[in-house]
């Protein structure tokens, strides 16, 4: 019920009741095999457990550099302390490392997510990784047979070596990589068994869903009519989502575009780089009313442009002589 109600994962349930988090009417609970009849309180660390609402699931980009974690001991920032204001408890669908970027899923269904991380699901992850060191397209193929790195076993992995250019230090990589497990540090620790050292790794994909467009800090909802058609078989009938629309709209990116990242760059007075769109006047229009730096006041005309010297001035235009009456004479 917990892990339904988007507490956390099933696993994570199971610790919250041995570190005795979970009450159940004001009773510590021991174990999780208790039954839950309706008009029971549950409460997680002294906050009442309202009753699940129906699946909802989200594509996030999760930037590198957060970790995929509720709460971190060392004060690490966490994918959910970056998330925007307005949505459900979520928990993730797997992970991604504190340096590994890409699509997250995050979901308020703890029996979905626990479904789709399943290996014996077989839910295909793709990712796009960048690496340094040298192989070849033969030597990728023979991941499709598995491998064994210190002891733990991975499945068919399919490489497909996308790129390679050779540098002073030696070769960057780009090897698109499509699996079925995701176990821990999948990627880099078979690509590290080649030889190669992954230097930037972004999943792309996630069973049916992909990163597509999302920059890097979004996050979109995906729609009721997609989880149907989708997840249908991975979800219980009564907590399947009606309707068609979100109710989450994508929120506005945590990476600047291009336009504020150059008027943050420009200091005042100077002219923005070739290309730029020009800086905003006093009423938030582009355009004219900006002198050296300064808007122009209400009711002050516009400056006129002004040239740096040396700069040449537009030649006059000639002045033709008035046509003479009488039209063109006649021969003859």
């Amino acid at each position: 019920m917990l892990a339904r109600a988007g507490v956390a994962s099933r696993r994570d349930v199971e610790r919250y009741i041995a570190e005795g988090r979970v009450a159940l009417n004001g009773k510590v609970l021991t174990t999780p095999a208790v039954k839950v009849e309706p008009g029971d309180i549950l409460t997680v660390d002294g906050q009442v457990v309202n009753e699940a609402e129906p699946t909802r699931l989200f594509r996030y980009h999760k930037p590198a550099g957060l970790l995929t974690s509720h709460k971190d001991p060392k004060g690490r920032p966490t994918v959910f302390e970056a998330l925007p204001a307005g949505l459900p408890r979520l928990i993730s669908v797997g992970r991604l490392d504190l340096n590994s970027e890409g699509l997250l899923l995050l979901t308020n269904d703890g029996e979905l997510a626990r479904a789709l991380e399943k290996p014996q699901t077989g839910v295909v992850r793709r990712y796009r990784a960048r690496a340094h060191g040298r192989t070849t397209q033969e030597r990728l193929d023979k991941l499709k047979d598995g491998i064994t790195v210190e002891g733990v076993h991975y499945g068919s992995i399919d490489a497909r070596l996308d790129k390679a250019k050779e540098g002073p230090q030696g070769a960057n990589l780009w090897i698109t990589v499509t699996l079925s497990e995701g176990k821990n540090r999948e990627v880099r620790r078979v690509l590290e068994a080649l030889g190669l050292k992954v230097n930037r790794l972004i999943r792309l994909a996630y069973g049916p869903f992909a990163l597509g467009t999302l920059l890097p800090g979004e996050i979109e909802e995906v729609g009721p009519r997609v989880i149907r058609e989708q997840l249908e078989g991975y979800i219980a009938p009564e907590n399947l989502p009606k309707g068609d629309r979100p109710l989450f709209r994508k929120a506005a990116t945590a990476t600047p575009g291009r336009r504020q990242r150059v008027e943050a760059a420009t200091p005042p007075g100077s002219r923005p780089p070739r290309g730029a769109a020009p800086p905003r006047n006093a009423a938030g229009k582009r355009g004219p009313g900006i002198l050296e730096g300064r808007p122009a006041a209400k009711g002050e005309a516009p400056a006129k442009k002004t040239f740096k010297a040396g700069w040449a001035k537009p030649k006059p235009k000639p002045k033709h002589p008035p046509k003479k009456p009488g039209g063109p004479k006649r021969r003859g």
